[in-house]
């Protein structure tokens, strides 16, 4: 089959620009995220945290493995440096 007897359902294919941005957020998650830091100012932010970090330290660390990043780079952002300085005597 030639690509001019192919009909086209309007919605072109992959354009630069097209979409949102990589790494943004859509309105709905935005929104959501602004909801449950007003609700942790109310609770009291950072004791509220420590509170439930102690009282349910499983939660707590998984609230902790979805919010940290999964790359670390180094400084303006590169890899990160690595130095072993062994010693003998």
């Amino acid at each position: 089959m030639d690509n001019q007897s192919k009909k086209s359902n309007g919605r072109g294919g992959k354009r630069p620009g097209a979409g949102r941005p990589k790494g943004s957020l859509d309105k709905g998650n935005a929104l959501i995220r602004e909801l449950i830091v007003s609700a942790l100012d109310e609770l009291g932010g950072t004791a509220y945290l420590v509170d439930k970090a102690q009282s349910h330290p499983a939660a707590f660390l998984a609230l902790i493995g979805r919010t940290m990043p999964l790359q670390v780079t180094g400084d303006g952002g590169g890899a990160v440096q690595h130095a072993i300085r062994v010693t003998f005597g």
